[in-house]
Parts: structure tokens; C-alpha cells; sequence
């Protein structure tokens, strides 16, 4: 697939040297009870709470003040703990635009899977094979258990491959507890346009649901690649970034389909999203019981809270995996470099290190992440590549070991799936290896 400009994906602020209206901040009281109090002294306006506990905030400061001396000024305060900007980030892929939208095909070319019909090429795709998927599943009768976090941009909850996955959720950009829906944001034309592209083969060629790189469209009756004309989708009416979550729990479906998928809606349709939405969303995650969280997003500026975050989650039981970013640097972002993140780079099909991928210190190991297929909003199917999606066939194989274990401990999770296929040191302990991971469990090694 044609790669765009990396740089497009790097973290960006909200936030420079001297505050504007409203600058929001995340603050960490030292005690309960004592946001008010801090707020009154620092002339703070508290937005809400980030966690059920009350223990860290969203806050807005003075826009008299810069926000150098905001931080100076609270910090210094024997009541704070913490205080840090909030920043914005967006989701770390590649040209999402150049996705091949893969229509769902007659018969002929679907395949029985978890209850719902899917592509074939879905679930053969060379990826599967790679990770040694069906080897581990036949041998072990592992299909996964436990509930996998998604935090992303939310689901298709109509998506008939994933409908016998998906548990309620929680959507932080439009503060609604439920099935967090990846198309909130869409317009209604673009909505039913996409939706009916699965149904009406006219309407399908019309819309011209292309790969921009190279202008084809899977035909729905032959399965034939066509030339098309236009490498527009939609007119520009669907974000490139549209469906980013979907594409996520698609591979977390295809390695474990029985374990639940939880959609946490804190990245919007175009995968921008705050930080404090996103520790809004790995705190219930953590309360919620999840066993997984799948992060598939980088950021390049350093949080304290996150870091307090995970280790919130950690301790609560959930395994945190996190994308390693694609700007094929030899350095990881945040989460995925955090201690108690599993950093996920990515490989090709051939094997070999994918060329935009980020790696060594930090990278735990690495999973496909060029060329997969996986659901996308309106029962059609994607082709993809980017760390995004290497990261949720490692959260998949983790939801399998915590059926086989029956526990989800970080350690014995860690010492299982290390057990990869050695095919690079700059990827950590290897590519992940589903079938090794299990026989490392089932033999007790560490």
C-alpha cells in the first residue's frame, strides 16, 4: 500500500507556551475532597472528574495566566500532587484514505464464522497463518473469554460479523454510556451511502469506494478487481480516519470471537482525541473488568498521569497493549514505551520488519500489521496496514490465554506470549506466535 507522509500522524498539542481561553489541565490532588479548595486558591474552574474515584481532574485555568506559571504556581501547592496540560492526539496510521474497501460477496465467497457469514478472504487471510491462529486454536479448543477494551473511535454496532461480540460500552466524546458508535460523527448522506454500498451493487460502483493509491474495488459478483475513476471516497464526506475502531475490534473477532469486545469511544470520526478522554477511558476500562485494553494510538508528549493510568489499570487486572506508532523510528511513543504496556510493532506478510514501523527499546513483540483485512462500518471489509492493527491480534491472543490460564496475571502473561518467532531483535521477543505462546502456557514455562 502506498504510504503517506509520516509525519501527518505525529502527536500534535492544543497547548503552547502562553495559555488561551479556558487552557484545560489534568489535576491530581493529594487527598480526596480538596479539588474545590485547590481550585478557589489557583482561580481553576473544575470540569469534571477523570476517574470514579475523584482522585485526578479535568480542570481549566485562568486565561490571564501563562501556562508555565499555571503549572509553577499549582504545583508549588502542598495540596497537589500533580498538574499537567491536557494535550490532543491523533491516531498513528498510515494513509487511512488508501484502505481498499472490500465489499461483502454472495456465497461464493463467504465463509461461517462465530454465528454470521464473513469473507473468506477475511478469515484466511495470510495473517492468520502467520500467527499460526488455527494451529493454536485446534490444538488448545481456545476461542477466547474475558472482555477486550477497545479505546478507539468506536464500533459499527449493526456490523453482522462483530454482533456476537460487542458488550456496552461508553462513548467519552459525547458522554453516553452504550454501544460507542463509530459513525456518531457521520453525516446522514455519507451514512446511508456507506450503509447501502453493502446491499446495491449500482450503488456501490457509483460511490466509488476505491483504494486511492491504486483505484480498485472489489467487484461483488466476480470478486474481480475493476478500475474505477475517481480516487475520492465519498467526496471527501467520509474522514480518512472513519471506521479506525471497527477495523480494531475486527481483529480482535477474528483471533478470539468469543471474547467480548467493549467499545470506549474517546478518539472522534476524524481519530483526533484529548488525553483526558483517553484516561477517562482506561479507568473504566479498569472498573468495568476488562481484561484487555487495546490502545491502538500513540502519544509523542509525556503524561504522568497516563503512566498512572496503566499502572491504575494494571493493578486492577487488565494487560495493556499499545500500538508502537509508524514512523519507523528506533524509539517508542507513549503508551507503548510505558513500564506494564506491551508495545505491538508490526511485520509484514513476508515476515520481515514492516519498513514504517517503530522499534527496539520498548517494543515487546511484534504481529502483522501490512495488508489486513478486517470489518468496516456498513458490513463491508478493509484492507489495512499500520501498528494499529498489529496491536489487536496481540490483545486477541492475550483474550485466548486467559481462557486456556483461567487468570490474567501481567507476568504469566508476559512470559507466554514471549515465546515468538525470533525474526529480528529489533522487535522485541520476536512475532507473535499464537500456537507458541500456548504450548509455553500449557507446559508451565516461563
Amino acid at each position: 500500500m502506498k504510504l503517506s507522509a509520516l509525519s501527518a500522524f505525529l502527536v500534535s498539542l492544543t497547548v503552547g507556551s502562553i495559555a488561551q481561553a479556558q487552557t484545560p489541565y489534568i489535576l491530581r490532588p493529594a487527598s480526596a475532597g480538596t479539588v474545590s479548595t485547590i481550585a478557589a486558591r489557583h482561580n481553576l474552574s473544575v470540569v469534571e472528574p477523570l476517574d470514579s474515584a475523584g482522585s485526578v481532574y479535568l480542570v481549566t485555568g485562568p486565561p490571564s495566566e501563562s501556562i508555565a506559571q499555571v503549572e509553577s504556581d499549582v504545583s508549588s501547592d502542598a495540596d497537589v500532587t500533580d498538574i499537567e496540560p491536557d494535550q490532543s492526539t491523533s491516531i498513528p496510521e498510515l494513509d487511512q484514505s488508501t484502505a481498499v474497501i472490500l465489499d461483502r460477496l454472495p456465497s461464493a465467497g463467504a465463509a461461517p464464522y462465530a454465528g454470521a457469514n464473513v469473507l473468506a478472504s477475511y478469515l484466511n487471510q495470510p495473517a492468520t497463518q502467520i500467527i499460526r491462529l488455527w494451529t493454536a486454536r485446534s490444538a488448545f479448543k481456545v476461542t477466547g473469554a474475558g472482555t477486550v477494551a477497545v479505546i478507539d473511535t468506536g464500533v459499527d454496532p449493526a456490523d453482522t460479523a462483530l454482533a456476537s461480540s460487542l458488550v456496552s460500552g461508553y462513548d467519552f466524546i459525547h458522554n453516553t454510556r452504550g454501544m460507542a458508535s463509530d459513525w456518531s460523527e457521520l453525516g446522514p448522506n455519507a451514512q446511508r451511502a456507506l450503509q447501502a454500498s453493502s446491499t446495491d451493487p449500482a450503488t456501490k460502483t457509483d460511490l466509488a469506494l476505491l483504494n486511492q493509491s491504486t483505484g480498485v474495488i472489489l467487484d461483488q459478483s466476480t470478486g474481480a478487481l475493476l478500475d474505477q475513476s475517481t480516487g475520492v471516497i465519498l467526496d471527501g464526506q467520509i474522514p480518512a480516519e472513519f471506521g479506525h475502531g471497527t477495523m480494531v475490534a475486527g481483529i480482535i473477532h477474528l483471533v478470539a470471537p468469543d471474547a467480548e469486545i467493549m467499545p470506549l469511544k474517546a478518539f472522534t470520526a476524524r481519530g483526533t482525541a484529548q488525553l483526558s478522554d483517553i484516561l477517562r477511558a482506561i479507568y473504566y476500562a479498569a472498573n468495568h473488568g476488562a481484561q484487555v485494553i487495546n490502545m491502538s494510538f500513540t502519544l509523542l508528549q509525556p503524561s504522568e498521569e497516563l503512566l498512572d493510568a496503566v499502572q491504575y489499570a494494571n493493578n486492577a487486572g487488565s494487560i495493556c497493549v499499545a500500538a508502537a506508532g509508524n514512523s519507523g523510528l528506533g524509539q517508542l511513543p507513549n503508551p507503548a514505551s510505558l513500564d506494564q504496556v506491551m508495545g505491538i510493532a508490526s511485520t509484514s506478510l513476508q515476515d520481515t520488519v514492516s519498513k514504517f514501523t517503530n522499534y527496539g527499546d520498548g517494543v515487546f513483540i511484534a504481529a502483522p500489521g501490512e495488508n489486513i483485512i478486517t470489518t468496516y462500518p456498513g458490513n463491508n471489509y478493509a484492507e489495512v496496514s499500520g501498528t494499529s492493527f498489529s496491536t489487536p491480534f496481540v490483545a486477541g491472543s492475550v483474550a485466548l490465554l486467559y481462557q486456556y490460564l483461567g487468570q490474567n496475571g501481567w507476568d504469566a502473561m508476559e512470559s507466554h506470549l514471549s515465546h515468538a518467532a525470533p525474526i529480528s531483535a529489533l522487535i522485541g521477543n520476536g512475532r507473535l506466535d499464537i500456537d507458541q505462546a500456548l504450548q509455553a502456557a500449557s507446559a508451565g514455562d516461563n
